[in-house]
């Protein structure tokens, strides 16, 4: 069996965690397994990376900051391959350039091309275990490119597609996806299983146990994940095309994200294609657009209100306000002190009522909705800030969400 082993910053943040890290990957060659080991930088060693950088230059360019962020990986994997030779284990360490992982030239938000699988498996058939720096990629001018925060989850389901892996397994510091961040709904339970589109709801509406681009690559290549933690051995949640388990269930979890805002342009004519000046305006500077209300003004005037992520909120303000003439806005606003709250199910589509439900819940606990969106698994609305964990406790209830 090939098996592919995911290991966060926290996992290996000092010599105790390395240690148990290689333990663990020992265990499983012991029992005649191929392994191969995907690891992000120790602890928080990308923000004190991006911390130096910004004392000696603040406006460095995105090429240099790669070059110096791939390093962090670089360490944790050679510090890995040395723990696993002093337990008496063949292995070897690899950086992005000597696999071949290729991406595009987007520096620090890199996309994986292809991997080129034959180092890897040489090192295997020799009887090693292979550890690989997670995050980086080498792109056609052999520099140096990095795939953006979570992209060590990325690297890890990518290996396993290439090597066609019997199972692809992320350790994380939690063990499974849960019903909800049980810091924040302490009755949440971890799932069994779940699909991978539910999966891909919780990973981009807030939960951060999964990359969502790491779900993505898993269900176009069918690679099934495990979500586990490092600190134990129990059974984690297993990520897949197929969940009879969730079938039953009408709702699969609670997730929120804060890092969002919202822009409203009012005064909008009413006329074709402004929606489209607008969006593709922010498209045309990689800004994402979430949920979107168009509603109608007077006069033969509209507005349109739509949410975008807290980080791009102020180059999204700056294009209005260059473009509000073109747009033939009278004005823009904008919130910060909001947020999502989601619930996620592959049951909702053959249930009615459960929106009902939701806002029923938010209704009863005096929360106010300012904005919903759809899908056929997921429903969200944006409310003020302060409200998220009254709201995702009020709403998993609501539900029936508890541990048993």
């Amino acid at each position: 069996m090939l098996i592919v082993k995911k290991f966060g910053g926290s996992s290996v943040a000092d010599k105790e965690r390395i240690f148990n890290v290689a333990q663990r990957c020992i265990e499983d060659y012991k029992k005649g397994h191929d392994v191969v080991v995907v690891l992000s930088a120790m602890g928080k060693t990308t923000d004190h990376l991006l911390a130096q950088a910004a004392e000696i230059n603040p406006a460095a360019s995105k090429r240099e900051l790669d070059m110096l962020l791939v390093t962090g990986e670089q360490v944790s994997v050679a510090l890995m391959a040395m723990a696993m030779q002093a337990l008496g284990v063949n292995a070897i360490s690899l950086n992005a350039h000597q696999v071949m992982m290729h991406t595009n030239s987007a520096y620090g938000t890199a996309k994986l091309r292809r991997i080129d699988s034959m180092r890897i498996r040489n090192e295997l058939d020799a009887g090693k275990i292979v550890v690989i720096t997670g995050f980086q990629g080498v792109n056609r001018k052999d520099d140096m490119t990095t795939l953006g925060r979570g992209g060590s989850d990325t690297t890890a389901v990518a290996i396993a597609a290439a090597l066609h892996a019997d199972k692809c397994e992320i350790y994380t510091d939690v063990d499974g996806v849960y019903t909800a961040d049980p810091r924040i709904v302490p009755n949440a339970r971890k799932l069994p299983e779940v699909s991978y589109s539910e999966m891909l709801e919780f990973a981009t509406l807030g939960a951060k146990v999964l990359h969502n681009r790491s779900v993505e690559l898993a269900k176009k290549y069918g690679v099934e994940l495990i979500v586990r933690s490092s600190m134990n051995h129990e059974e984690g949640t297993i990520v897949k095309e197929d969940v009879k388990l969730m079938e039953r269930m009408l709702v699969s979890g609670v997730a929120a994200d804060e890092n969002t805002a919202r822009i409203s342009v009012i005064g909008l004519k009413d006329t074709p294609g402004i929606a489209f000046r607008i969006f593709n305006t922010l498209a045309k500077h990689n800004i994402n657009i979430d949920i979107i209300l168009q509603s109608v003004g007077r006069d033969g005037t509209k507005d349109i209100s739509f949410t975008v992520a807290k980080t791009d909120l102020q180059d999204a303000l700056e294009l209005i306000r260059e473009n509000l003439t073109s747009f033939t806005a009278e004005r823009y606003e904008y919130e910060e002190d909001v947020a999502k709250v989601s619930i996620i199910g592959a049951g909702m589509t053959s249930n009615p009522g459960v929106a009902a439900r939701m806002f029923e819940a938010l209704s009863n606990s005096n929360i106010n909705i300012k904005m919903i969106s759809t899908s056929e698994i997921r429903i969200t609305v944006l409310i003020d800030q302060a409200d998220v964990k009254r709201a995702m406790r009020a709403v998993h209830d609501a539900f029936d969400l508890g541990a048993e």
